[in-house]
């Protein structure tokens, strides 16, 4: 499964294009939600008042105990805070920094998630 949040539709967009199953963290399901497969976090990047839903998801019942690892999304024009919200997650929870892409990625970076899904999550 893909676990992602979604600000403003970029991310959603790069899930869907996937294919795969998927569920969105939103500010009204994010402590509802008890995770028990494995599942790859693709999240956003923003500042931590918008992106703390997907802290607060990781950590509700240990959902982070099947994390596979962390995609990000962003913007390069950012620099040095390119996918920090992804960076910091999986610094945070120990994960894998898997792969990071800008905007709604290119098919090179949905290719990844695929992979990545099949490698980490179909086991």
């Amino acid at each position: 499964m893909i676990i992602f949040q979604s600000v403003i539709g970029n991310t959603r967009a790069f899930v869907q294009k996937s294919g795969l199953e998927s569920l969105e963290i939103t500010p009204e399901n994010y402590v509802e939600i008890k995770v028990d497969q494995n599942f790859i976090l693709v999240a956003p990047t923003y500042d931590h008042e918008t992106t703390y839903i997907l802290d607060e998801f990781m950590k509700y019942q240990d959902n982070y105990k099947h994390c596979q690892g962390v995609f990000g999304g962003g913007n390069r024009n950012f620099m040095d805070l390119f996918c920090y919200t992804a960076k910091n997650i999986s610094k945070y929870f120990d994960v894998p920094l898997l792969h990071l892409f800008e905007f709604q990625g290119s098919q090179y970076d949905v290719d990844q998630l695929i992979k990545e899904h099949q490698d980490k999550c179909q086991n």
